[in-house]
């Protein structure tokens, strides 16, 4: 069996910035063990696998240990691919998940996500937390995630994060965050509970991101950048309970998996 493979960088506009995604176009749906299984081989931190229907695509996200119940750069990788590779002929492209049904819309030269809005809430702050990032947040909050809140953009590059720790915490990922000097904020993302222990640019923990910074700076349109060494762009918006994502992509690779 033969599956139609691309590899695209996401959040970005230039090779080897971004984050790499796998995108697989099935016709149908493999046993889970196999999709696993092309997921660790691929070894990136999420392949994305899409089987079309009349009006929509199934969509799911998996990394190289766990399928993940949301995932924006391999959504965004997923998108661009159907829109400029395969020539969809639609403006909006709607994916059915393990989080509802997402839309990927055509904007302006980019692909906007819409998402929905997980804010994040008050919570007891774990000693594992603290240690791990070797670090103390102005204030940490959790929604799948826990979020970290730092005062500068030097205090997030500057973490040097013990995986070993923060894989033991209970939640998919760590998201540490500060204002921007020229955007409206900066992140990063550790999530080594699920094999990925830096996510390059992370686009379901702007799910909580958005949220967070449009009620502390008081706009419901921002510009954020994920400062990883890779490094991605993304305009974000706030709508009520979703938000909208969006980025540009682009083709590294182009081939197929021979997987039987």
């Amino acid at each position: 069996m033969r599956i139609p493979y691309y590899q695209v960088n996401a959040f970005t506009s230039r090779n080897f910035g971004g984050n790499p995604a796998g995108v697989c176009l099935l016709d149908s749906w493999l046993p889970d063990p196999l999709l696993q299984q092309i997921a660790a081989e691929n070894n990136l931190s999420e392949t994305a696998f899409l089987v079309p229907h009349d009006s929509f695509f199934d969509l799911r996200w998996m990394t190289p240990e766990a399928e993940v119940d949301l995932c924006g750069h391999a959504t965004l990788a997923a998108a661009h691919v159907l829109f400029f590779e395969k020539k969809l002929p639609w403006n909006e492209v709607p994916f059915q998940t393990a989080s509802g049904r997402l839309t990927a819309t055509r904007r302006e030269g980019a692909i906007e996500l819409d998402f929905p809005s997980r804010p994040a809430e008050p919570c007891v702050v774990p000693e594992a937390l603290l240690r791990g990032l070797r670090a103390m947040p102005r204030e940490v909050l959790k929604s799948r995630d826990y979020l970290a809140v730092f005062e500068s953009a030097a205090q997030v590059a500057a973490i040097s994060a013990n995986f070993d720790l923060l894989a033991g915490l209970d939640c998919l990922g760590t998201i540490v965050t500060a204002p921007g000097v020229d955007v409206d904020f900066v992140s990063r993302f550790f999530a080594p509970q699920v094999g990925v222990p830096e996510d390059p640019v992370t686009g379901s923990a702007h799910s909580t991101l958005i949220p967070y910074w449009a009620r502390r700076l008081g706009k419901t349109e921002l510009r954020a950048r994920q400062i990883s060494k890779r490094q991605g762009e993304l305009a974000c918006r706030l709508l009520g309970d979703r938000v909208g994502i969006s980025g540009t992509a682009v083709v590294y690779c182009r081939g197929e998996l021979d997987v039987l």
